[in-house]
């Protein structure tokens, strides 16, 4: 097999190569008429060419950013002399939308089918909260079903189907505005209530909070569901009466629970993936982001749904997903988005170069723009069909976007309460993000830190860097893999118990 490139090009417009491995310097970039000016650690950019003040630079053939100051070929490009900068956009609504090559067979997993048609990946009782005030007494009502690896206890051995009682708590619901906000939370609530992952849940209030349970009941539409019990501690007289019926409660739905976590072969038109990323490094944008784009290609021509987020990671390469976007109507929708946004940080005393964070930059990446252009990669090649509001039921099939913040554990609780019921997260530096009751599917963008996190990580896709796969070979094994979970098989952040603290609503406003 060739030996690896010591630099990568990804385009051949771009003023910039990557290093795929630490570079000296003086050392000559095969490929390229520079030498390394200095030292270039992995995952960071090398100048190919002179830039001059105010000059763009690109990246994927597209800007990443403007040249503070001179630049000659051969020096490391980073934020001592790139910055960001005002540059037109072409938003070209629509132009590059095709037809979507579906499958003539569709691919199967072993899924949960519940009563309503819907299809689960995992088979949860969950107890949530209307607000930090009940939080503790909802984690007794869990504890009471927690396995113990120690000791062997297992409250749940007589009921195989099911993954295990869940609390999910948040630290918000009061001292909060009657409005946006409020829905915001109550929207992310009962869209966990109803999520097909959960076969029963109990709501548990303090009793005195802005968000009432009659009112998350009325916006959630949760009335008269008989899978979702309610209760507020002051009603039903403190803590432990509380706790005691709560666990009367989870224990009259376990068998009922139990019966339906048997799994059936359903086509693969039922996965609803949410796509993440954090932790990203300077690989993130050349192999796991396009390799999970390849995936997310192979699930939507098998008639199911991938959820694109994390606006402010978005932000300037809007352009490339309004091309291909169904309709100017769609691609509007997420411009409005951004330009949302931008007020938003500007009120807030930030911008949204902000965001890159010091581990950001440190795994090679200079500014928004180029994070922002390497993360939509996970949305593959096929046509925007919709843009939803954080934590809004998503309903169309295809590759759909949600308004979120980059913030991984808030973007992936608003994609879930949309309906995901599978999470594939992408990480260059190394997360250890769970998520319950929606598996989540580490994916490494380099072979170092897989080998060093491995215990973590579910899949290398440093195997593109290292020449040993293609992107769309490494694409078709995380589809492989994302059938084999949400088929049941246990992700590494599951097997380490992750995802009940993850479990983080975007708060907005003021707290008063």
């Amino acid at each position: 097999m060739p030996t690896p490139p010591l630099a990568i090009r990804l385009h051949e417009g771009d003023g910039v190569v990557i290093a795929r491995t630490d570079i000296l310097p003086g050392t000559p970039i095969p490929g390229e008429t520079v030498a390394a000016a200095s030292r270039i650690p992995p995952g960071h950019k090398i100048a190919t060419r002179a830039h001059a003040p105010g000059e763009p630079v690109r990246r994927y053939g597209q800007i990443i950013g403007i040249a503070t100051k001179p630049i000659a070929p051969g020096e490391h490009v980073h934020s001592h002399n790139l910055g960001m900068g005002d540059h037109a956009k072409d938003y070209a609504f629509a132009r590059e939308a095709r037809p979507t090559d579906f499958v003539a067979e569709p691919a199967t997993f072993q899924g949960i089918l519940r009563p309503d048609g819907r299809v689960a990946t995992r088979n949860y009782i969950g107890v949530l909260t209307t607000v930090n005030c009940s939080a503790t007494v909802a984690q007794y009502v869990a504890d009471a079903f927690r396995r113990n690896p120690f000791t062997g206890h297992d409250p749940l051995a007589d009921f195989p189907h099911i993954d295990g009682v869940v609390a999910l708590t948040h630290k918000t619901g009061c001292g909060m505005s009657d409005d946006e906000p409020l829905r915001i939370l109550r929207r992310t609530l009962a869209g966990y209530a109803m999520h097909p992952n959960f076969a029963a849940i109990l709501v548990l209030g303090l009793g005195c909070e802005v968000n009432q349970i009659p009112g998350l009941m009325e916006q959630g539409a949760l009335d008269g569901k008989p899978r979702v019990r309610a209760m507020t501690i002051q009603a039903t007289g403190g803590t432990p009466k509380t706790v005691a019926k709560g666990v009367e409660f989870v224990r009259e739905m376990l068998a009922d629970a139990n019966a339906q976590g048997a799994r059936t072969a359903v086509p693969a038109s039922h996965l609803c993936v949410a796509l993440q990323c954090g932790g990203s490094d300077g690989y993130s944008g050349i192999s796991a982001n396009p390799a999970l784009g390849a995936a997310s290609d192979l699930v939507v021509r098998n008639g199911g749904t991938v959820i694109l987020s994390e606006t402010p990671e978005t932000y300037g390469a809007e352009h490339l997903l309004t091309r291909r976007a169904v309709s100017e109507q769609v691609g509007r929708k997420l411009v409005d988005l951004m330009e949302w946004w931008e007020e938003y940080t500007r009120k807030n005393g930030g911008e949204l170069d902000d965001n890159p964070s010091p581990g950001n930059k440190a795994g090679g990446l200079t500014t928004i723009l180029e994070k922002s252009l390497g993360a939509m990669a996970k949305g593959g090649t096929t046509n925007l069909v919709e843009v939803y509001r954080y934590a809004e039921p998503v309903t169309a099939k295809g590759f759909v976007f949600m308004d979120t913040p980059g913030y991984d554990p808030v973007a992936a609780t608003g994609q879930v309460a949309g309906g995901a019921n599978l999470v594939c997260f992408t990480t260059g530096r190394g997360s250890v993000y769970g998520c319950k009751p929606t598996p989540s599917i580490k994916l490494a963008t380099n072979t170092p830190m897989f080998r060093r996190m491995e215990d973590d990580m579910d899949i290398n896709c440093g195997t593109v860097i290292d020449g040993d796969e293609t992107v769309p070979q490494c694409g078709d094994r995380i589809f492989r893999h994302m059938l084999a979970i949400a088929s049941g098989e246990r992700t590494k952040s599951e097997q380490w118990g992750f995802g009940a603290e993850e479990f983080a609503p975007w708060v907005q406003g003021a707290t008063m």
